[in-house]
């Protein structure tokens, strides 16, 4: 088995030097030993070490053990995720808890057991590994951010309407106060609440973006609290749920108003105590989430259905962003329409040299039942099947979209009788094709499934 580690023992006692590097190479790739803790600052400059040894009591003060305090803090201002193991033959409780509150790793008495000492260096190296583990996944999660961060320009629009949505934003951006997006699907909820996280305290941290309307209740509490390993048949291992991986970050709740009575009491348990407990575990975690949620359904009318709760509508409402359709986004389509065709004429490399007058006014003219996500694909779509210079009317293929926008018959306007009646009647239109269908809603499978489901279609 390959040895890894590098040790670094500082310690002004040559036999203890000589027996622990003795000890320590048998199992370790490399030990570094030093009797002067003076030259510590140089050590750490010259060399990444994995776990560092350090003697408490030098000669200077035998017993105290302040001038292993000392070098333990400036070790700790070179590299503050040093792992470092206070060894001294002069240990008590009280200086081991304050070694501990002082940032070392572990206490290690003389005279030490050999089995003892291996296994607490092991997991000091295992420690550090995970320190180091944990450091890259936050530098790759800032960059993915970063990423991230540059598809807000697919949010753009310099309509009234969406003007008064970028003042929000930058109004409660810098808060941790509780945002509910709302609007019809493929208004952008997302890209928004992108915008809050990327403008706010935490935008280094992790963006966790939930759909709701695609986790089952079976699986509602284990995606979203976590579950300990042998909780349940498939819980093979430990596993934090959203909240634990979003926590220091922003979690983000889209189609919130579509949970059932039971697993909003369990959000909002978990939303007033600020922990989760994973299934099977009767431990508490606390959590730290900046909460955005989103939604297209009409929340108050629902609480007086008796369908929502109204203290959980309080928790997560402290700021309400309402997105516009985009038929009321008074001159935005054609902005719009021109980004996503630079967009997808640059992905899909094709010598298309832009629309036609004829097109824009048919999209202008067009009433977007899916908003801005059915221009995207609308534009895209028309890029990629595009043979000329330009795309004209004949290449938006708008006619079957607006066909199922027209003629739907409606016997009241209960918003879950007119979702029931229209994905009723895209349902026939695609012969129950479930891709097609969901395309056209503007939902992913899932979330057509799990509506099928509940209107029993």
């Amino acid at each position: 088995m390959e040895k890894f580690g590098k040790i670094l023992v500082v310690d002004d006692n040559e036999d203890i030097l000589f027996s622990l590097r003795l000890l320590l190479r048998q199992h370790v790739e490399k030990v570094t030993t030093e009797s002067d803790p003076g030259n510590i600052p140089v050590l750490l400059k010259k060399e990444e070490f994995d776990v560092i040894l350090l003697d408490m009591n030098f000669t200077k003060d035998a017993i105290s053990g302040q001038e292993g305090f000392f070098w333990l803090q400036k070790i700790l201002e070179i590299e503050p995720s040093a792992v470092v193991l206070f060894i001294t033959a002069y240990g008590d409780v009280e200086k081991s808890v304050r070694a501990i509150k002082e940032g070392a790793t572990d206490f290690i008495l003389k005279p030490w057991q050999n089995e003892k000492l291996l296994a607490t260096v092991n997991s000091a190296l295992n420690l550090c590994k995970s320190k180091r583990e944990l450091a890259q996944l936050r530098i790759r999660q800032q960059a993915i951010n970063r990423v991230m961060n540059k598809s807000f320009a697919d949010f753009v629009g310099k309509s009234p309407e969406m003007q008064d949505v970028y003042d929000s934003i930058s109004k409660v951006a810098e808060t941790d106060a509780s945002v509910l997006i709302l609007g019809e699907n493929g208004t952008g909820k997302e890209l928004v609440a992108r915008a809050l996280h990327a403008n706010s305290l935490r935008k280094d941290e992790t963006f966790i973006s939930v759909d709701l309307g695609a986790i089952s209740e079976t699986l509602f509490e284990s995606e979203l609290f976590g579950h300990v390993k042998g909780s349940f048949t498939d819980a093979k291992v430990d596993r934090p749920g959203r909240f634990e991986i979003a926590s220091g970050g922003t979690l983000f709740l889209d189609e919130i108003g579509n949970l059932s009575l039971p697993l909003q009491a369990k959000l909002l348990t978990v939303l007033e105590r600020r922990e989760v407990l994973r299934v099977g575990s009767n431990k508490p975690k606390p959590i730290d989430v900046r909460l955005i949620c989103a939604t297209n359904m009409n929340l108050p009318q629902m609480i007086a259905e008796g369908k929502f709760r109204q203290d959980l509508l309080y928790r997560i409402n402290t700021v309400e962003v309402d997105l516009p359709p985009l038929r009321e986004r008074d001159g935005d389509i054609p902005l719009l329409a021109n980004h996503f065709f630079a967009v997808y004429v640059r992905k899909y490399k094709k010598a298309v040299r832009g629309i036609t007058k004829d097109a824009m006014q048919r999209l202008e003219e067009y009433k977007w039942p899916g908003n801005v996500r059915e221009l995207q694909h609308v534009v895209e779509r028309a890029v990629i099947m595009s043979e000329g210079e330009w795309i004209s009317a004949d290449d938006l293929q708008l006619r079957t979209v607006s066909q199922s926008s027209e003629g739907l018959d409606l016997d009241n306007y209960n918003l879950d009788e007119v979702e029931k009646t229209v994905i009723l009647k895209v349902m026939k239109m695609h012969h129950g094709n479930i891709s097609k269908a969901a395309s056209e809603l503007g939902l992913t499978r899932t979330s057509l499934y799990r509506r099928l489901e509940k209107y029993g279609l």
